[in-house]
């Protein structure tokens, strides 16, 4: 257990690099080591997968594979979470937080940037894509994960640090090849921004238009029938990703108000 200094502002960043530092001190000859969140549950078997898979394939820096909702069915919102964690297999862009990685490739990359608050993996994973690795996604078990999202305000907040984590991504490295988390808060500005302000302006004019809302539940529509083959609970999918949008639009105008002011930012947390 390594205990913070608090006076220093925290992040899960910080917190991981300083327990990578601790293990580098006590193991110093450690070839890999496992990221794994302090709400999730590794699972007995993912580790000797995981090394047998990284020793096999030497141009791999991280691997991960399934993390799963501890109690999918306590709420829709943890249902929500589970089905996000279900990503494709095989190369990644990404790890989450759960992820077995080369120790040496961690250090060269100079581990997680302490002051991102959110989408601190993405950031990694990019710089180390850019030094020629790979991240790779296994279909095995991996992690059990304790989202305890059982209201909305919670899901509120986890969604307004999503739009956060967009921002601050694509002012970090949008401008590279890959654009990164651009796609994201474009699709956040039109959905969340641009669409209703447009619907405000145009029924204070007339009225009728107002009818223009109905735009969300037609995308409400369309992505549940885009999603039925895949997803057991689509439409509550549908309904909470396409809402989801303005509360990450306000994770995004945080973010540029942070910026503007030059203001510290602190950890937006969706538990308490």
């Amino acid at each position: 257990v390594v205990n913070l200094d608090l006076s220093v502002p925290f992040t899960a960043a910080r917190a991981r690099n300083e327990g990578f530092q601790r293990l580098s001190e006590l193991e110093p000859d450690i070839t890999y080591v496992q990221f794994v969140d302090g709400d999730c549950e590794v699972v007995n078997t993912w580790l000797e997968k995981a090394v047998a898979f990284l020793d096999k394939n030497e141009n791999v820096a991280v691997v991960c594979g399934r993390r799963r909702e501890r109690f999918p069915e306590a709420s829709v919102y943890n249902q929500l979470c589970d089905i996000e964690w279900n990503a494709p297999t095989g190369e990644a862009k990404a790890c989450g937080g759960d992820a077995l990685m080369r120790a040496t490739v961690f250090q060269a990359v100079g581990g997680y940037n302490p002051y991102v608050i959110a989408g601190e993996e993405p950031e990694l994973c990019v710089r180390i894509r850019q030094q020629g690795w790979k991240i790779w996604r296994l279909d095995e078990e991996m992690t059990l994960h304790d989202a305890n999202i059982t209201k909305f305000s919670q899901w509120w907040k986890r969604n307004i640090r999503a739009g956060y984590a967009y921002a601050l991504g694509a002012q970090m490295h949008g401008a590279s090849n890959e654009r990164h988390k651009v796609k994201e808060i474009q699709r956040t500005r039109i959905w969340g921004g641009y669409i209703p302000l447009s619907i405000v302006i145009a029924t204070i004019i007339q009225y009728k238009f107002a009818i223009a809302t109905i735009i969300y539940p037609i995308q409400i529509i369309r992505i549940a029938l885009k999603n039925s083959n895949n997803i057991n609970n689509k439409w509550a999918y549908a309904f909470y990703i396409t809402v989801g949008k303005f509360p990450e639009m306000v994770g995004q105008l945080k973010f540029f108000l942070d910026r503007c002011l030059d203001n510290r930012s602190k950890i937006i947390e969706y538990k308490n």
